[in-house]
């Protein structure tokens, strides 16, 4: 399946939540709830992921992705005021140190869900 597809279908998905459960819960509330919602889309789903961080060719830590769809998007959730510039560095850090294609960053915690979509140009 095309990335453009797959991101689209977890977009759907962020809606769905976002129109259901509204603002105000914490990420892991979100978590959970996407989690169902991308599960019934068809898509394979892992929560809370162990990826390897690499550093020259060695590992120096684990970072557990809030969801993994499909082993090629890392779904980074919050439930914030505002997403930030810090939030999208940390993303694409994660991006680049596990070798992942796209991310996307959702934040639950604004009426209307936030979304940014970030490819990593290897």
């Amino acid at each position: 399946m095309d990335i453009n597809e797959i991101t689209e279908k977890i977009i759907g998905a962020s809606f769905k939540v976002s129109n259901t459960l509204g603002c105000g819960f914490l990420e892991k509330v979100y978590e959970n709830a996407l989690y169902i919602e991308i599960k019934k889309t068809g898509l394979s789903v892992i929560k809370q992921y162990p990826l390897q961080v690499y550093y020259e060719k060695q590992v120096v830590g684990d970072y557990f992705a809030d969801l993994l769809v499909e082993n090629e998007i890392i779904v980074e959730l919050k439930a914030v005021k505002d997403l930030n510039e810090v939030h999208q560095a940390q993303l694409m850090n994660y991006l680049i140190a596990c070798g992942k294609r796209c991310g996307l960053l959702l934040n639950f915690g604004k009426p209307k869900i936030e979304i940014k979509r970030m490819l990593n140009g290897f």
